[in-house]
């Protein structure tokens, strides 16, 4: 019975997390992340639970037994609920996207998405974990500065096609973690896979972590990265003079940072005169208030309590003012796809939310934003239901932006998409 409790209480925690804020709010994300994202799992083992309770007392059911079951059920309907939640993202994430190009965006895409892109690839979701692919191929830990400073922290791995290819366009991701903790390999994965499955080149590199590194030494290495594209990427098949970044949580921030601070001395000393521009930005649950812009009470003490003593190790408020991407909207910023869960227990979505209006206002360029139903922080880490949709809307989103800029439609390769 106390199983069927606790798997009661992880689903109903799910379905309505706790927000950002509370002071549970981080347990909370790790308990209903797993629960929502493996719904289809939890399901599968809570039938299976209940299926062997009721072979091993032949139907003679105790008190506990009823009331285990009757958990059981709870949690059933729950995650069936959940299921539904996650069926539902690629409505919204089509919904966000014919807002931004029109309802008939789909006909400059040749070839049109395959059947296959616009329903729920079910075996990739029942094996998460499985990100590899037989047609990607992945190069470690290139160092992507000069001399002394190449430590771990300086290190990029390449995704890329297995067959030989020139010109093909590049995607910088940037891995999360708070900027204190996280790796290059820790997260994308899947969206990295996946399009260098259909002919992207892809750069995960690390970054200095605080409370040793100070902003902005994090957004520095990031562009420092950027310059080590534009300088080699042909190497690998990729085309420098086409980039586009992306990144979750404080991924999302740097992501959404290096988009709208292209070319920017004070962020790029010693290479002021390498073009750090991008084509396109597409930040995951990202943040974009560091200096408490919105005037929350949450956001401000999250401002005292981590960003000034750990990220910026200054109670400045102009810092933290500059290190906001709130603070950087501009009328040439580039096309951006603001993705972000409404149950997101880390980051609050008001935040994606007035980014994304305050980037229509002034930018030029196309702005889509996709608020996921009942989606929680980190949705993307491993295939699921939800981030398999986001994931293709992702791609279709790069590949509409490519065709506008360069006149030319953007083809893609006709790979199998699920990991070996």
């Amino acid at each position: 019975m106390r199983l069927s409790a606790v798997g009661a209480g992880l689903t109903l925690n799910a379905l309505r997390p706790l927000p950002s804020g509370n002071p549970l709010a981080i347990p909370s994300f790790f308990t209903g992340w797993l629960t929502t994202e493996l719904a289809p799992q939890n399901l599968v083992v809570t039938a299976a639970g209940s299926a062997a309770m009721l072979a091993r007392r032949r139907g003679k059911l105790d008190h506990d037994a009823k009331v285990a079951l009757g958990l059981n059920a709870v949690s059933a309907a729950g995650l069936a609920a959940l299921i539904a939640q996650g069926l539902r993202v690629r409505g919204v994430v089509e919904s966000a996207l014919a807002e931004a190009f029109g309802s008939d965006y789909l006909a400059r895409l040749d070839p049109a998405p395959a059947k296959a892109d616009m329903t729920t690839p079910w075996r990739q979701v029942l094996a998460p974990w499985r990100t590899r692919h037989p047609d990607v191929k992945r190069t470690r830990n290139i160092a992507y500065v000069d001399g002394d400073k190449a430590g771990r922290h300086a290190m990029l791995d390449i995704y890329q096609p297995r067959e030989p290819g020139a010109g093909r366009p590049v995607l910088l991701q940037i891995h999360g973690g708070g900027w204190v903790i996280g790796r290059k390999d820790d997260q994308g994965l899947p969206l990295m896979t996946h399009l260098s499955a259909r002919g992207w080149v892809c750069v995960a590199p690390n970054y200095p972590l605080s409370p040793k590194a100070t902003w902005p030494e994090h957004l520095v290495a990031i562009k420092q990265s950027l310059a080590w594209i534009r300088r080699n990427i042909e190497h690998y098949g990729g085309d420098p003079s086409y980039v586009v970044v992306t990144g979750g949580s404080a991924g999302g921030h740097l992501a959404a940072m290096v988009a709208l601070t292209a070319n920017d001395p004070q962020y790029q000393p010693g290479f002021e005169d390498v073009d750090t521009s991008v084509q396109a930005c597409v930040p995951f649950y990202g943040v974009y208030d560091l200096a408490n812009l919105l005037d929350t009470r949450a956001g401000e003490r999250e401002y005292r309590h981590f960003f000034a003593p750990t990220l910026f190790k200054s109670r400045d408020r102009d810092i933290a003012r500059a290190a906001s991407p709130l603070s950087h909207i501009r009328a040439d910023a580039p096309p951006f796809f603001i993705v972000h869960g409404r149950y997101d227990s880390l980051v609050n979505v008001a935040e994606a939310r007035e980014f994304a209006r305050r980037l229509r206002e002034t930018s030029s360029s196309v702005v889509a934003y996709a608020e996921l139903p009942g989606a929680q922080h980190a949705f993307d880490v491993f295939a699921s239901i939800r981030s398999a949709h986001v994931i293709r809307a992702v791609e279709r989103f790069l590949r509409v932006v490519q065709w506008s800029q360069t006149g030319q439609r953007e083809t893609a390769p006709a790979a199998q998409t699920q990991p070996a």
